[in-house]
């Protein structure tokens, strides 16, 4: 089975509480690709206008192809592996992950062809002991023992990350590239446009109080290079210069 055809996890929310939730959820889903999400019980009923609001844009196609189950056994009909996110049911003898490791056996998994479910509780009291056991592990996430409570599409989010991490982008999105005809100025340029804003900063008194001068200066140098200045930008920068203080005269 190649990549592309690898069986995307099922996201079962089991009596979610608030339609502002399950479109948040719908939103993390759809970061990570998860486009199948499936709805036990949900407290106010299905659909659920604020809910959509929420998922604002994109991610209400996943909202608008969601199912709903009355119960947690008939919305799992066709899960062969299933991990219930929880930090209770430690009671029960299940194998305990943490999102990376559910979530990198379940790709193992779901290449072989085999359907996986990632089971979230409601958001006041979570997953109960009777939905825990129809999972086959528990996911929990190694947080602050002193403030352990995730938001629902916080922990969405998390397995979905975790879901398609080695599809990501090993580094951020690359800086955009110059045009074609951009020349990046040289040390000695910005240098010289260092120079002839501190020579006219200081005839305009900037630098003051004199015993804030020094630190000042020295900020303003460090400006400069960090900017991915051009040869046309300190051209610029030097005629606006040249431009304010012939103004500045003139009046």
């Amino acid at each position: 089975m190649t990549e592309t055809s690898v069986l995307q996890p099922v996201v079962i929310l089991v009596r979610p509480q608030m339609g502002e939730n399950i479109g948040a959820a719908a939103r993390a889903m759809l970061n990570f690709g998860l486009t199948e999400m499936r709805l036990v019980d949900p407290r106010d009923g299905w659909p659920n206008p604020r809910a959509v609001a929420m998922a604002s844009g994109a991610a209400g196609q996943v909202l608008d192809r969601a199912r709903v189950f009355p119960t947690l056994a008939e919305a799992m009909f066709d899960v062969d592996h299933a991990y219930a996110t929880t930090a209770r049911g430690r009671e029960l003898t299940k194998p305990v992950h943490t999102p990376a490791t559910a979530m990198a056996e379940a790709r193992g998994l779901a290449a072989e062809g085999h359907r996986v479910g990632l089971i979230f509780g409601p958001e006041r009291a979570g997953l109960e002991n009777d939905d825990i056991a129809r999972a086959n592990a528990i996911v929990t996430v190694p947080v602050n023992p002193d403030f352990p409570s995730l938001n629902l599409a916080q922990a969405v989010l998390l397995m979905g990350y975790e879901w398609g991490r080695d599809a990501l982008p090993a580094q951020p999105a690359p800086a955009a590239k110059r045009p074609p005809g951009e020349v990046p100025a040289t040390r000695l340029e910005i240098e010289k446009l260092a120079d002839h804003w501190e020579e006219k900063l200081t005839e305009a008194r900037f630098f003051f109080p004199p015993e804030k001068a020094a630190p000042m200066r020295l900020t303003l140098r460090n400006l400069w290079s960090r900017l991915p200045l051009t040869r046309a930008d300190v051209q610029i920068l030097h005629g606006m210069l040249r431009q304010l203080t012939w103004k500045t005269r003139a009046d």
